[in-house]
């Protein structure tokens, strides 16, 4: 499965569209670009294998593979970028303002939806980020 994230930049946030087969499964919402600086910049745009992750704080979730100088990068609900995610993606149903939107729960757990049996049938899922 071949996601892709199309990026919109700003100074106080970074707001996307994930597609599937060009079809919108919902926005997002991360953090400025500040050249990937470690937990206050988004990440670099490129392609990242997604895999399942588990932690107490969020659950199931998933992480990015071999992001450039980074590590730990998850794709879980937020609704404020500044105040809620380190490097993170965070999907939401609807944007708000830079870096800012509503209903990430429901963004999520859609995500999870498609992605999840994809990856329980131990195929590959990947994400593709651009502007």
């Amino acid at each position: 499965m071949e996601l892709e994230l199309i990026r919109t930049y700003y100074p106080d946030g970074t707001n996307g569209e994930i597609l599937l087969q060009n079809t919108r499964i919902c926005s997002s919402i991360e953090l400025p670009w500040l050249q990937n600086k470690h937990r206050v910049s988004c990440i670099p745009e490129g392609k990242y294998e997604l895999i399942t992750r588990f932690s107490h704080k969020f659950q199931w979730h998933l992480q990015l593979k071999k992001v450039q100088d980074r590590d730990l990068i998850l794709i879980h609900p937020a609704n404020d970028a500044l105040k809620e995610l380190k490097g993170c993606i965070a999907p939401v149903s609807i944007l708000s303002s830079p870096g800012k939107g509503y209903k990430s729960r429901i963004a999520f757990e859609n995500l999870m939806l498609l992605v999840f049996p994809v990856l329980d049938q131990n195929k590959q899922v990947f994400l593709t980020i651009k502007s």
